[in-house]
């Protein structure tokens, strides 16, 4: 598995030479772009107008647009002189609450793996967290962003999740208007929750529609149609109460 960004955790005198690695990786099916009449793949060029040739990507380089049509240009030396000491490592501010950060602000994770020779520091610290039931809030600059994080430490080793800042969330659409809910429908609705409630467990669950993709690409590459595997159509629900029994009668039954 590739390291994505190296850095260390630092946290007042402690520094713990740290590797984050992506804990996810794509498994969908992918697609590209063709032209319709050729069926050959489109190729997308980097193209200079004023010198009128494609450019490498040795020849680009970054650049702020401060007026219309005026740049100024970053170097990546430039970019590596403004960083302070504290921004080459995953600092951290302060502990927290596992509860403190709402999930909203989770963006990515990674494994959070120490190099060699560090490994005693970062089980100590994966430790007193999993004891004291705490994250460590902290930030670090990975490319040309401060990230916030949260460490977060587990059975095995500590995540880290990139978190939102607070500017970079979106207002909730005002769309909830004043609805009075009585007491039959809100019991009803708990017995339906109370009727589906079981443990979770991850490994139950797969992409079904990525088999139907598959399967539907394996069916033409055969020369055969693709045929549709429902056409029904959902109807609209009149009756809450009435959709909520009929609802917990076929959860009951297996039929939901």
């Amino acid at each position: 598995m590739a390291v994505a960004h190296k850095s260390a955790i630092s946290v007042g005198l402690l520094y713990i030479p740290v590797g984050l690695y992506k804990t996810t990786r794509d498994i969908s099916v992918s697609f590209n772009q063709l032209c319709k009449d050729s069926h050959e793949r489109v190729r997308y060029k980097k193209y200079c107008p004023s010198c009128n040739k494609e450019v490498t990507n040795d020849e680009i380089v970054k650049g702020y647009e401060f007026e219309k049509g005026r740049y100024v240009t970053i170097g990546e030396e430039e970019l590596e002189k403004i960083k302070t000491k504290k921004d080459k490592t995953i600092h951290i501010e302060h502990f927290a609450k596992m509860s403190d950060v709402d999930s909203i602000y989770y963006e990515k994770n990674y494994y959070v793996v120490p190099e060699k020779g560090a490994e005693k520091a970062f089980e100590l610290l994966r430790q007193a967290m999993m004891f004291q039931e705490e994250i460590a809030i902290a930030k670090t600059v990975i490319g040309t962003k401060e990230q916030l994080l949260v460490l977060y430490p587990n059975k095995n080793t500590i995540i880290a999740k990139t978190l939102f800042y607070q500017e970079e969330l979106q207002e909730i659409p005002n769309t909830q208007l004043n609805i009075q809910i009585n007491e039959p429908e809100l019991e009803m609705a708990k017995t339906l929750i109370s009727t589906m409630t079981e443990k979770f467990d991850i490994a139950k669950y797969r992409d079904e529609y990525q088999q139907r993709l598959k399967e539907a690409i394996e069916t033409k590459i055969k020369g055969q149609n693709i045929v549709s595997v429902d056409t029904s159509a959902p109807s609209n629900v009149i009756d809450l109460m009435e959709a909520l029994k009929k609802t917990v009668e076929m959860t009951k039954k297996g039929t939901a």
